[in-house]
Parts: structure tokens; C-alpha cells; sequence
């Protein structure tokens, strides 16, 4: 059975956007975390599934992965391919420090109505003009129509609903010593600055992560924390935190292991004037090593 990528990208953004609570969430899954040196890869197992870090439900399309280099110049993503549940690629650590590997995004997405027929803004609706009656009673259960942009709704559009949904899914690599030029703060929507370097994490001891929203600290910020391997676990043992007023996240890492992070927020500064809200997520796999 083929994907088309748009497909794929439909479903990742779902996931990064939903709920920490949803069933499917999207991540990334790095064979290390830390390197001795450069000239090294590293692979990637790159998914949306129920169970961390278990592919079971749909692969995440390497075409949106960005490499970031230590510099903060975009890199090269190697040997790229798409599976049933999961796809996978290669980046070669050519450079010494942190590296940033991962998806973001940043659309407008909602709901209108023309005419009292149901109309989507971005999402897998009929485009503008298909044949057959909109909206989910129509022959076969079609879905609504849909429009590619903002510009593209009609000028009799009503009940116009609108979101601006922004989205990142991050890894960190490290060869020989970590750097932060990754980590510098781009003022535009929801960021970390770490306090604790993300491949410096040790289970006996607490990272510390500071929230940003446009560039600063960012307070109330909901954070799920979950570790990896729930499909060999009862419970999931997620942990859900709040940063502090000063926007720092303290965390406390029960085992070594992959652990998935994802915070969430949401306020009414959107940068498109139609948009009532702005949704944010950050989500990061980060690998905790023993003492």
C-alpha cells in the first residue's frame, strides 16, 4: 500500500498538535545520542504510534526532517526510506558539537461554512470544485471541501474558525563536546533554552529546561514526560509538570533510557489577523544514561 506524502504530513501534524493524552504521537528515535568523535553516523527511526518507541501505526515522512549542524547550518539526511510503520534514515556526524534533527511546522488550519456545506482549511478534504456534496453526509461519507490557504476562502465564507498551529519534534546529537548555537532562540513561538544540555542527562541527577514563548520564559507551560518501552509496561509512568514562573522545568528521570517530552500551550497571538488562537507544541526524544 503507497502513501502519498501529503498524507503522511496530514498525520504527523495531527499528532505533534494533539493532546499528550492522544493515543498517537509522533517521534524520533536515535541509535545514540552521543558520539566520541566525528566522521560517525547516526540512524533514525522516525514514527507516529501508540506505544513509545514502538512503531505500530504510520511512518513520519523523512522529506520534512531538517538536519541542523553544530553552526546552525542545515546538514545532509542520508539513505532516507519509508516502511509500512516506520521509515528511517542516516546523518553523518561530520562535525564536532550538538547537532538538531527533527520537523517544524507552522500552518493555519480550521473550519467555514459557504452556503450552510461544511469547508476545511488545509487538512485531506476535497479540494475547492470536486465533485459531490460536501461535508461527512455526503455519497460515501466524503469529507468537506478544503482550500490550501487563507487567501482561498471565499469572500461569503461564514462561521470562520480559525487556528494557527505551530509545531516542533527535535533530537539532539553530540559529538565529542555539547554546543548550544542549536538552541538559540528563534523569538517565534514555543522553544527551549536548557539549562541542563540535553546530552548531558544522567538518571540520578534532575535536568533542568527552560521554556521559552517568543523568546521568553514562558510559565504554565504543560509538559508530559513519558519514558520509552510502554509496550513492555503496565503503566505508562508519564509525568506531567508545569514550568515555573521563571519558565524552568525541573525533571527527575526514575531510569536510563529514551524518554519522550512534549509541552503544549496556547494564547490569542496568532500572526494571521482571521486566526483567533495559536497553538504550540515542542516535543523532544532525549536519552538518559546511568550514573
Amino acid at each position: 500500500m503507497r502513501y502519498s506524502s501529503i498524507l503522511i504530513a496530514s498525520a504527523a501534524v495531527a499528532a505533534a498538535l494533539a493532546s499528550p493524552a492522544s493515543a498517537h504521537r509522533a517521534w524520533l528515535l536515535p541509535s545514540t545520542t552521543t558520539l566520541a568523535g566525528t566522521g560517525e553516523f547516526v540512524t533514525v527511526d522516525a514514527a507516529i504510534s501508540n506505544d513509545l518507541f514502538y512503531p505500530d501505526h504510520f511512518p513520519m515522512n523523512p522529506e520534512q526532517v531538517t538536519v541542523w549542524t553544530p553552526d546552525g547550518s542545515v546538514g545532509k539526511l542520508e539513505n532516507p526510506a519509508t516502511g509500512r510503520y516506520r521509515s528511517t534514515f542516516d546523518v553523518k556526524i561530520d562535525k564536532p558539537g550538538t547537532w538538531k534533527i527533527g520537523t517544524q511546522r507552522a500552518a493555519i488550519m480550521g473550519s467555514f461554512k459557504v452556503n450552510g456545506e461544511d469547508w476545511r482549511l488545509g487538512g485531506r478534504g476535497r479540494p475547492m470544485g470536486a465533485p459531490g456534496a460536501g461535508g461527512p453526509g455526503g455519497p460515501g461519507g466524503a469529507p468537506a471541501r478544503s482550500v490550501a490557504t487563507v487567501a482561498d476562502i471565499p469572500a461569503n465564507a461564514t462561521d470562520v474558525k480559525l487556528v494557527e498551529a505551530i509545531s516542533g519534534n527535535y533530537i539532539y546529537v553530540t559529538a565529542d563536546a555539547p554546543t548550544k548555537t542549536v538552541f538559540t532562540p528563534t523569538g517565534k513561538g514555543l522553544e527551549i533554552d536548557p539549562i541542563t544540555h540535553p546530552d548531558e542527562l544522567v538518571s540520578n541527577e534532575e535536568g533542568q529546561f527552560r521554556f521559552l514563548i517568543d523568546g521568553k520564559p514562558a510559565a504554565g507551560v504543560k509538559v508530559t514526560v513519558v519514558p520509552g518501552s510502554k509496550k513492555y509496561r503496565e503503566a505508562e509512568e508519564a509525568q506531567e509538570l508545569t514550568t515555573g514562573a521563571d519558565g524552568v522545568l525541573h525533571i527527575k528521570w526514575p531510569v536510563a533510557g529514551m524518554y519522550w517530552i512534549n509541552a503544549s500551550a496556547s494564547d490569542n497571538k496568532p500572526s494571521e489577523k482571521r486566526a483567533t488562537e495559536r497553538r504550540m507544541t515542542y516535543t523532544a526524544t532525549v536519552e538518559v544514561v546511568a550514573p
